[in-house]
């Protein structure tokens, strides 16, 4: 390892559109870091192909011949955007001092890359990209956003409000990182926990370069679900309470059905009822899938199937040599 060897890991997946725009402005950024000697000349940006279906992996390799600091590896099929950004912070840990993570559309402003390695410089282990605004956001995102970030400090899970995947990480913040064996990944709540000294770097969140999003609603929702599942056992508590509640409704009920018996009163309405019997079934269907949420997580976890295969790694040729 170099002293001060950065590796800029980029997860692909069908980023045709704007791969060669993302590779110049990264390049840039990396070759002015080297010649003002604040980063080794061995750094390299790490293109992590997960499993695309157009030339995503044909555009890296053609970049890999024609830069000597883009690289790539190519897994052999979609394994998701954690486990990519998780391969190229462990293929890249043993030759770098450093590790940036950032997606590939351009989204995150590739400027705060330098000072992101003055803070580490400073002595940071750890810092955070952290948007300064969610202009570019519907009220919609915004609102859901600040409600997700609400909910998460309830449940006890450390979260760095407007901060995703963009962010810097020390060799031994890495090699922390790397430890945690979970199948289940959701970094942004893992990262908090390795500790050390971190800090901020507030950049402005642009419009998507070109392509589509590889995070529509759907798959934001899941992706929030699981950052929840993952970390906290609070929601099976939401049900112990709410079953608890309907049993207290349950006592309340009986009494009043006894009073009504007793008065002679002896016909109920049949709207109460079937209220009743819907509501009740609809909490036991709730309550069943989201323990049923949890014990599939144990089931994969137990399995221990590997989270990623690589199938072409020119990273480790090039750092070899």
């Amino acid at each position: 390892m170099n002293d001060n060897a950065l590796t800029i890991v980029v997860p692909c997946y069908n980023e045709e559109e704007v791969l060669p725009e993302t590779t110049l402005e990264l390049g840039k950024i990396l070759m002015d870091l080297i010649e003002s000697k604040k980063i080794s000349s061995v750094s390299k940006i790490l293109f992590v192909n997960d499993g695309s279906k157009d030339q995503t992996w044909n555009i890296i390799k053609d970049f890999t011949e024609k830069y000597s600091y883009v690289t790539g590896i190519k897994f052999t099929r979609n394994y998701g955007h954690q486990n990519a950004l998780l391969a190229g912070m462990t293929v890249a840990n043993d030759y770098s001092d450093m590790i940036i993570t950032i997606d590939a559309d351009l989204q995150d402003d590739v400027n705060a890359i330098p000072e992101m390695v003055d803070r580490y410089r400073e002595g940071y282990d750890v810092v955070y990209g952290v948007r300064n605004s969610r202009k570019t956001d519907t009220v919609f995102k915004r609102k859901t956003a600040l409600a997700y970030y609400s909910i998460m400090g309830k449940l006890g899970v450390n979260l760095v409000p407007d901060s995703a995947d963009y962010r810097l990480l020390s060799h031994r913040a890495t090699t922390s990182l790397l430890q945690y064996t979970e199948r289940n990944l959701f970094l942004r709540g893992m990262v908090p926990l390795v500790g050390y000294k971190s800090t901020k770097v507030y950049y402005a969140r642009k419009e998507r370069f070109a392509g589509e999003s590889k995070y529509p609603l759907k798959k934001m929702i899941n992706f929030a679900f699981d950052g929840i599942t993952s970390f906290s056992v609070a929601p099976i508590h939401l049900i112990l309470n709410i079953g608890l509640i309907i049993v207290l409704i349950s006592l309340i009920m009986m009494v009043y059905t006894l009073i009504h018996k007793i008065m002679g009163d002896v016909v109920t309405g049949w709207s109460s009822l079937m209220l009743s019997l819907w509501f009740i079934g609809g909490v036991q269907l709730i309550s069943i899938s989201l323990i049923g949420e949890y014990v599939g997580k144990v089931f994969f976890e137990v399995k221990q199937r590997p989270r990623y295969n690589i199938e072409e790694n020119n990273y480790t040729d090039k750092m070899k040599k």
